[in-house]
Formats: structure tokens, C-alpha cells, sequence
């Protein structure tokens, strides 16, 4: 954006009715602090993390304790801090939420999510299972409604469980049937698979502790935490606020990306909410601020347009991959460059390992077998000795307390691929 006049508090001066314009010094400093990257920011306590960012991409299941170890100001406790955030005092949720995706949520947030989110995709999913199994000539849904309705009370009997321990107790878990016969994905399910599925998008179980470590993708399935029914328009505004809380200033196509709209239709991430007047309602009912950026008209909440100026010394930070910082927004060039996408994103659009300096990404960073943190700058605009030392420290401080674990991302990078070789 060119040149302007503007007010010492930034409000252009004579353009848009006073709107205040957020250059991209301020987005990145808002963005070290809300996201507790910033030295001074950093939390004491996995629940502070998941609360600042609204949500943490748990698809892959190490994504969640590298997010968290990345912003706590004592790393050391972080997969156990975690783990009794997530499996003990469930102060911490796994669940499906956003474009059909499974995220970590604080407690509290989950009814927001159910009714914002789920709703419309849970209906979806079960009208789906019951007519792929009415094709396959598997039992009707009274049939489905007793199986859900034992192994529900089987799960509650267990705690936590997996499929195979919740099918002892009630084998018809174990009925197979095929599916979209005669096409190219064509295939056999089991009846727990996709009841189980549809269960966690319905907001009535999640995901429980995991068999083995902290990176293991296969878990056990324990009861969604229970809450009182909201108004689904009120638990969208209510997410919303969260979100613009933490990610402000937004345009409206990130909101729309991050509540769903966004996704290509047929995506394993379908639409949960996010339709465009939704999303302007929603902004309608908490408030949001209207100001200008480079790439067009944002949004903030309430009381957030103010300046907000960077504190403290430039930070580093190597964050995971699916990191929500990485992936909060879906305009990204005031903080990764175009020309890096290439070697940082899987072909599905979905980010790897990134090392940051002061706001913004500059290369990207991978785990060897023997243990070692490797990093890499690709964009060396501004990045100096003070950044190679800081961010040489952070992949010290990250190799000291993930110690033998191994950290493989599910959804591999070029980048990613070549350092770990």
C-alpha cells in the first residue's frame, strides 16, 4: 500500500470514513504477543496456549505438545503438562470442529464449537453412513440407534477405550459393509469406523489418551464432555469473537476460510459454517471494528483497534507443522513471503515445519532420526547474526525436551523431506 497521512493513533487521514489502517509492523506484532511467542508473552500452562489461540490443529497428534512447548516460558514439562491438560483434568478437549477437522479446544469452548460447527456436518455424516449402508444392504438406522446407544454405555462403563476393546463388549461394532460399489474408492468399512466418526462430529464422543507416546496417531475414544444445547448463531458470533480476538485485524476471507467457506467444495474438509452471511452477522452481532489493511478492508473486535506496538527484543520460534499461527489466515503474504510456499506446503496446502523470526517466516526446520534439529533460512531479508543465534537456541530448546521422540509430520514437505534425510 502507498503512502498515506495518517493520525499518530494511524487512522488515515480523509479515507474510509476514518477506518485506521494496520500496517504490517503492527500485524506482526500483534502476532508475537497474542500468540505467546514474544519472549515476555509466553504462557506457564498448556490451557493459557490453547486459550490465546482458540484452537490447536490436533490431526497430527505431535502438532499439539510442539505448539504448546513452543510458547511455554519452561518447556521442560510440556508433554506432561499436556497430557494432564488433555487425559486427567480434561481441561483440554480433542475434537472435531472447523471444516470438519479435529482440533484441541479449551473445555469450555466445546458447546461453542458443537453448535457453531458440528451441527450442520454431524447431520451430513450420519445421513451419509445410513444410506451407504442401506445401499450395502446393512441394517436400517432403529438397527444403528441400539448399536450406538450399547456402546455408548460401554464407554462410559470403560472410561476411555478403543474400538477394538468398545467392540468386546458389543460386537456388532464389528459388522462390515461395502461401500460405493462399483467406483474407484470403493471399499469394506467396519460399523464401529464410521459410527465412532460420526459420533465425534455429533459432539458426543473425543478423543482420548493415545496408544503409546505423545506422537502416536492411534488413540482411544472416551465421552465428550457434556453442556448445555446453544443457538447456533449465537456459538458462531461467540467463536468468531474468540477467533478475531487472537488473529485480528482479518480480512473476510480469512474468516471464511477459517470457519469453512473456504474449503473447495467435495474436500475432506467440508463446510461447517462460514457461508458469507453468516460471517456478517456474526461480525454484526459481536461489533467487530472495520479497519484498513494492505490487502483490503479487516476486522477486529470491539475495543482492539487501537495501535498495539511490538515489546521486548525480536523473537524466533520453529513451530510444527499445522501450527495455528502458520495456518490461522488464509491471506498469508504479510508474514510468508509467496515465493517460499513451495518448499513449506504439502500439495493440499498444508504447512510444514517453519522457523520464524520477529513475526514472520523465514525458512523451515526438520527432526533426524538421531535427534538433531535442523533449520534452514530461506528467506534471508533481515535475518542476521541475532537470528541465527536465537533461533539456534530455540532448536536447542526444543531438542532438549522432546528428547528420543520421533517427529515425522503425518503431512510430509519438500522441506521438511530433504532436511530429515
Amino acid at each position: 500500500m502507498g503512502a498515506r497521512g495518517r493520525s499518530d493513533d494511524g487512522t488515515e487521514a480523509g479515507v474510509g470514513g476514518g477506518q485506521r489502517y494496520i500496517d504490517v509492523a503492527e500485524r506482526r506484532a500483534r502476532l508475537g504477543l497474542r500468540h505467546l511467542l514474544a519472549a515476555g508473552a509466553r504462557a506457564a500452562r498448556p490451557e493459557q496456549v490453547a486459550d490465546a489461540l482458540t484452537a490447536l490443529h490436533g490431526t497430527d497428534p505431535a502438532t499439539v505438545h510442539l505448539a504448546i512447548g513452543a510458547r511455554l516460558a519452561d518447556p521442560a514439562e510440556t508433554v506432561r503438562a499436556t497430557e494432564r491438560a488433555l487425559y486427567e483434568d480434561r481441561s483440554l478437549v480433542r475434537m472435531h470442529g472447523m471444516r470438519h477437522t479435529v482440533f484441541v479446544f479449551p473445555a469450555g469452548l466445546t458447546a461453542v464449537v458443537h453448535a457453531s460447527t458440528g451441527l450442520a456436518v454431524a447431520a451430513r455424516e450420519r445421513a451419509a453412513l445410513l444410506k451407504d449402508m442401506a445401499a450395502a444392504g446393512a441394517p436400517d438406522a432403529a438397527w444403528l440407534k441400539a448399536v450406538e446407544e450399547s456402546a455408548l454405555a460401554a464407554l462410559a462403563r470403560r472410561g476411555q477405550a478403543t474400538a477394538a476393546e468398545l467392540a468386546e463388549d458389543e460386537p456388532r461394532l464389528r459388522e462390515r459393509f461395502a461401500y460405493a460399489a462399483g467406483k474407484r474408492y470403493e471399499g469394506v468399512h467396519t460399523v464401529s469406523t464410521r459410527l465412532l466418526k460420526v459420533l465425534g462430529v455429533e459432539g458426543r464422543v473425543v478423543r482420548g489418551r493415545p496408544l503409546g507416546s505423545w506422537t502416536s496417531s492411534q488413540f482411544r475414544w472416551a465421552l465428550a464432555p457434556a453442556h448445555a444445547p446453544l443457538e447456533p448463531a449465537a456459538a458462531q458470533a461467540e467463536l468468531l469473537r474468540r477467533w478475531l480476538a487472537a488473529c485480528g485485524p482479518a480480512t473476510e476471507a480469512d474468516l471464511k476460510w477459517w470457519t469453512g467457506t473456504g474449503v473447495p467444495p467435495g474436500s475432506s474438509e467440508a463446510e461447517s459454517w462460514g457461508r458469507v452471511t453468516e460471517v456478517r452477522r456474526a461480525l454484526g452481532a459481536i461489533g467487530a471494528r472495520a479497519v484498513r489493511l494492505d490487502e483490503g478492508p479487516g476486522y477486529v473486535v470491539a475495543g482492539d483497534d487501537g495501535p498495539v506496538t511490538a515489546s521486548g527484543e525480536p523473537w524466533a520460534a520453529l513451530l510444527p507443522a499445522l501450527d495455528p499461527t502458520a495456518m490461522g489466515w488464509q491471506r498469508r503474504d504479510w508474514y510468508l513471503a509467496p515465493e517460499l510456499r513451495p518448499a513449506l506446503f504439502d500439495r493440499s496446502g498444508n504447512v510444514g515445519p517453519t522457523v520464524w523470526w520477529d513475526g514472520r517466516v523465514v525458512g523451515g526446520w526438520a527432526r533426524r532420526p538421531g535427534g538433531e534439529i535442523v533449520w534452514r533460512v530461506l528467506d534471508r531479508t533481515g535475518v542476521g547474526r541475532e537470528a541465527e543465534a536465537a533461533t539456534a537456541a530455540a532448536a536447542e530448546r526444543l531438542r532438549g525436551w522432546v528428547g528420543t521422540a520421533r517427529l515425522t509430520p503425518r503431512l510430509r514437505t519438500p522441506l521438511e523431506k530433504e532436511l530429515s534425510a
